[in-house]
């Protein structure tokens, strides 16, 4: 959900994706977690360092101006490094992300440098100008990635809040990456993604960026409950959290 452009500190309104059901326990919560999530929002603003975003895009062979912003509700330089270091090892032939941006950049990068030969990549992204700016992106660097519109609206699995309303996904998914949609729609929305977890290969992992907050936390944890064939783990490569799961074989 970001563009090459700077973004605000903010989640993007969208005229176009359905508005979430509000009643009064969602607003309480909602307004609770402003609260708990202000201590995280600060340190995300934090994208990592100039060192270690210049050592990554030369481990990729990209430019040094290939990421000019990183942070905020960017992806920031540790979750791309540990995405690059997760393809190079696994090599994963089909790759599905909810939410476009500088991590579509590197993930279409990644699956080069790797030798994946013809990759299934999809990314779903819910504002049209953030998918045809990030397919420039891509394609400026001569990489290719198939970025799809997906509005938002309500999710399924009697989770709170919007999902994307994305094309059916194909099975065999070996890395699937939540980074979307925005926690001020509510702090559980991402927990929906678990709807499509019966998709993800056996092998095949799913990794969820901020989660250290408290709502995908409690998202987290649900999730364990529910997917018992999956492991989950909650990693700190940057400053946001990154809960990475595990499909058995």
């Amino acid at each position: 959900m970001t563009s090459r452009e700077s973004t605000g500190w903010g989640g993007r309104s969208d005229e176009a994706s359905a508005k979430p059901p509000r009643g009064l326990k969602d607003r309480l919560v909602l307004g609770a977690f402003y609260v708990l999530n202000g201590p995280f929002l600060a340190k995300s603003l934090y994208g990592g360092s100039r060192k270690n975003k210049e050592k990554l895009l030369k481990r990729l062979g990209l430019p040094m101006d290939a990421l000019p912003h990183t942070g905020s509700w960017k992806a920031d330089v540790g979750l791309l490094t540990f995405l690059t270091d997760h393809i190079l090892a696994h090599k994963p032939k089909v790759v599905v992300e909810f939410s476009a941006g500088a991590s579509t950049l590197i993930i279409a990068k990644a699956l080069q440098v790797a030798g994946v030969e013809k990759p299934v990549f999809i990314s779903f992204e819910q504002h049209q100008d953030f998918c045809d700016k990030t397919a420039a992106w891509v394609r400026e660097f001569g990489l290719d990635c198939d970025i799809r519109r997906a509005p938002l609206g309500v999710s399924p699995g009697g989770w709170p809040g919007l999902w994307y309303q994305h094309d059916p996904l194909p099975d065999g998914i070996e890395l699937m990456l939540i980074d979307g949609p925005h926690w001020a729609i509510h702090p559980f929305t991402r927990g929906a993604a678990e709807t499509s977890f019966g998709q993800i290969a056996p092998g095949g992992t799913v990794m969820l960026d901020d989660a250290a907050r408290p709502g995908e936390r409690i998202v987290a944890r649900r999730w364990r409950r529910k997917w018992t064939d999956f492991t989950f783990k909650l990693l700190h490569p940057g400053s946001k959290g990154t809960l990475v799961g595990l499909r058995k074989s």
